[in-house]
């Protein structure tokens, strides 16, 4: 396993960030050409491109679907939906109604699973997928970078479902100890703007301790093997390491963060597929509701799809049951989001300042 630790250094750390996903591109551009197919990277909304698997192994592309019978001939539409394995659009995949209703519209769907918020970006920036779900921080460092990404979505709150982990064995007793300590993460992620708050709640800042960038896996087992002293984590595996690793809970995200999720699209998909946005909406409303009005189904549901253990599901469900409250983007989040960014850029995390509001997706006038 192999571990990135950095240094304080302000300007070497917005360096990073700005040169980050292009990096990680690289790193990755064997699995999307495996996963999702260069031909289909080059449109937004492609014309009957079927990627044969997901840059994790794990997607399961849908057959092209034909342009119901009321519509003039036309080349059949393609929706790619990236995917986190413990986010809500896998049950949206699973569930198979979101496919059946965008058949109708002569849509087809393909999947592609990506391991934390920061890769799926990369996937919608460089046109390997049109629509994803992240955290709060990841849509921040791409339109800081300069990706044409557009809030179409927010869930509600759920503060607590993120937390600060420590070994059963720590000594650590507040967040002011773990000055001087290694605190894995993933960098990017909705993880990275938790810790910086749950910090700044102590009068420390990331220069007070060593970020351990890792994703979610790889910081599971540096956690087991006690190669870092903390771990900033979101559910399921905030659940799965208190469950599988008897890890202790340091602080939640309560009064540090809001801990929305946010479902993006890119820009070139939105403009030329406006009539899906106010769909995909819809269909994650009513997955909502299900979800919330079947809790225990949801967990068995997904606990098969992900090969999670059921109990473990069912404490991440109660945790997080404000991403099921889905609406288009409102004022609040958007202020929210503004203070990520705000807080990102006073510590040189993001090259540039932004304004969140140009990035939310808006109605063609008509």
């Amino acid at each position: 396993m192999k571990k990135k630790h950095h240094g304080s250094s302000r300007e070497d750390f917005q360096l990073e960030i700005s040169q980050w996903s292009r990096r990680s591109l690289l790193k990755r551009l064997p699995f999307f050409a495996i996963g999702v197919g260069l031909s289909s990277a080059l449109g937004a909304c492609s014309s009957n491109s079927t990627p044969n698997s997901s840059s994790t192994g794990t997607a399961s592309p849908v057959a092209s679907a034909s342009p119901s019978a009321s519509s003039s001939p036309a080349k059949a539409r393609v929706l790619r939906v990236g995917y986190q394995k413990s986010g809500s659009l896998n049950l949206l995949k699973h569930r198979g109604d979101f496919e059946k209703r965008l058949k109708t519209l002569g849509v087809s769907v393909t999947w592609t699973e990506f391991p934390s918020g920061p890769p799926l970006l990369e996937g919608i920036a460089v046109g390997s997928i049109d629509l994803g779900q992240t955290g709060d921080a990841p849509p921040i460092f791409s339109q800081a970078n300069g990706a044409a990404i557009v809030y179409i979505g927010q869930s509600d709150k759920s503060p607590d479902s993120v937390g600060l982990l420590i070994p059963p064995d720590s000594d650590v007793k507040s967040v002011a100890d773990l000055k001087g300590k290694k605190i894995a993460f993933a960098k990017g992620s909705s993880a990275h703007y938790f810790i910086v708050q749950a910090l700044a709640s102590a009068q420390l800042t990331l220069n007070d301790v060593t970020p351990v960038y890792l994703q979610p896996p790889d910081a599971r087992a540096a956690f087991e093997k006690g190669d870092i002293d903390a771990w900033a984590i979101w559910a399921p595996f905030y659940a799965g390491a208190e469950k599988g690793a008897k890890a202790k809970l340091l602080v939640d995200g309560k009064g540090l963060t809001p801990f929305r999720e946010f479902y993006l699209a890119a820009q070139s998909f939105t403009d030329k597929n406006p009539d899906l946005v106010p769909v995909i909406i819809e269909e994650l409303q009513a997955l909502g509701n299900w979800a919330v009005a079947n809790p225990q189904a949801s967990a068995e549901f997904l606990a098969e799809k992900t090969k999670v253990k059921v109990e473990i599901l069912e404490v991440s469900e109660r945790r997080r049951k404000g991403r099921y409250t889905v609406t288009t983007i409102q004022p609040e989040a958007i202020a929210e989001q503004q203070q990520v960014a705000d807080t990102f850029f006073k510590a040189g995390l993001i090259p540039k300042e932004i304004k969140v509001a140009e990035a939310v997706w808006k109605p063609n006038p008509k």
